[in-house]
């Protein structure tokens, strides 16, 4: 296997991983989040503590994508390249904001201090909507700019067949449009609308992960070596 392959390898499975861990701790997370009570009830805190963990492991993985695909992509733009590191860097970040808010709510739930419970509950409600914009900004909004950076560098450089970045490309302004309409309070993130909106992301990051796993890097000519020679592509040939 070669360091090219390889580097295709991890970036694949870290896009995996995102996906096997963040699916989960929304199940995990659902009764700190949907239960307005948590905070002074019997609650399930190991639970929450595992989705948690989940969504750490979620922002490192997806930092780690990044990471890994910097040292191939920077040939087709550096520019592009790093701003992708860092639109990782900033949804990592900011799903990691909203890990913390939800385990100030488990410690305030075992330790409550002598508060009474009036402004437990009121303390509770306020780090459940902390975490609640973290996920909008951070793994709601990030991923459009992701796609887009991302997305038009494969696009150009065929490293991918060309589909799966048309497919980031489209989707991207699509989970944008969603994700202001929840800003400005004219949508929420678990609507049917949302859910439709970013289901075209959300297939070009599974897409974009199962594709370098399986196959890894087409021949490119940003590519080292003997597999520089760049071939056609067949996937959408009337783009090409």
């Amino acid at each position: 296997m070669t360091g090219i392959r390889k580097t295709a390898l991890v970036a694949g499975l870290l896009y995996l991983i995102t996906f096997v861990s963040s699916i989960p701790a929304l199940f995990l997370l659902s009764p700190v989040l949907h239960h307005a009570d948590y905070i002074i009830s019997a609650g399930a805190d190991t639970r929450v503590v595992w989705g948690c963990l989940l969504d750490v492991v979620n922002a490192l993985a997806a930092i780690g994508t990044a990471v890994a695909l910097f040292p191939v992509v920077k040939r087709q733009n550096e520019g592009l390249a790093l701003g992708f590191v860092m639109s990782r860097m900033l949804e990592g970040a900011v799903v990691l904001i909203g890990v913390v808010s939800l385990l100030a709510i488990v410690t305030l739930r075992q330790n409550p201090a002598g508060a009474d419970p009036a402004t437990l509950l009121a303390t509770g409600h306020s780090l459940v909507a902390v975490r609640d914009w973290t996920f909008l900004l951070g793994p709601g909004l990030m991923p459009a700019f992701n796609a887009l950076l991302l997305g038009t560098l494969l696009f150009r450089s065929r490293l991918v067949p060309r589909l799966i970045p048309l497919i980031g490309l489209i989707g991207a302004p699509l989970l944008l449009a969603a994700d202001l309409a929840t800003l400005f309070g004219h949508n929420t993130q678990t609507s049917a609308a949302s859910f439709l909106l970013t289901l075209p992301v959300a297939a070009w990051e599974l897409s974009v992960g199962l594709y370098l796993t399986i196959k890894g890097f087409r021949p490119s000519p940003i590519l080292p070596g003997p597999v520089a020679t760049p071939t056609p592509d067949r996937s959408l040939a009337t783009i090409a």
